[in-house]
């Protein structure tokens, strides 16, 4: 791998929140940590990797995601994280949100703002209806695939 590449993954890890980079191109494996964890492979070998713990999610978090007890999402569409980040209501920290509960979207509006690797990135909504749920808090992290906002169809 060139010397190029190794340090645009250093730089990528030193500007992120991540701990560990792994890349393998060509039979050739390079791992970067801010741990300092060492470790050298030859091609063709297997090293095993340190499994990362599970994340801390507090209480709060975990009842805004889920639907309460007795309620069910029924005929609501799901608007879903497109990648995994830090989730924003608005444009900048004293701007209004985008949306609100009861606001009304139409498809391609801005929903959200989702910063990844200190890019941001406008999320937009794929269906028409009544905003009738969000489920994520303001500066949160989100997770690929995790549901933002319920939907009520129009």
């Amino acid at each position: 791998m060139k010397v190029d590449k190794i340090r645009e993954l250093i730089r990528v890890l030193e500007e992120s929140g991540i701990e560990e980079i792994e890349v393998s191109s060509w039979g050739q494996r390079i791992r970067v940590s801010k741990s300092g964890n060492s470790c050298y492979s030859h091609p063709g070998t297997a090293v095993p990797i340190p499994k990362e713990s599970e994340p801390k999610v507090s209480p709060q978090a975990v009842a805004a995601q889920a639907p309460s007890a007795g309620e069910t999402t029924g005929n609501l569409l799901e608007i879903k994280s497109p990648m995994v980040g830090t989730f924003y209501r608005a444009q900048s920290p004293g701007a209004e949100p985008f949306v609100e509960t009861d606001s009304r979207v139409d498809v391609g509006q801005t929903v959200c703002i989702i910063e990844a690797m200190k890019l941001m990135n406008e999320i937009q909504s794929e269906v028409s209806g009544r905003i009738a749920r969000i489920l994520i808090e303001n500066a949160q992290p989100v997770e690929y695939g995790q549901t933002l906002f319920l939907v009520e169809p129009r």
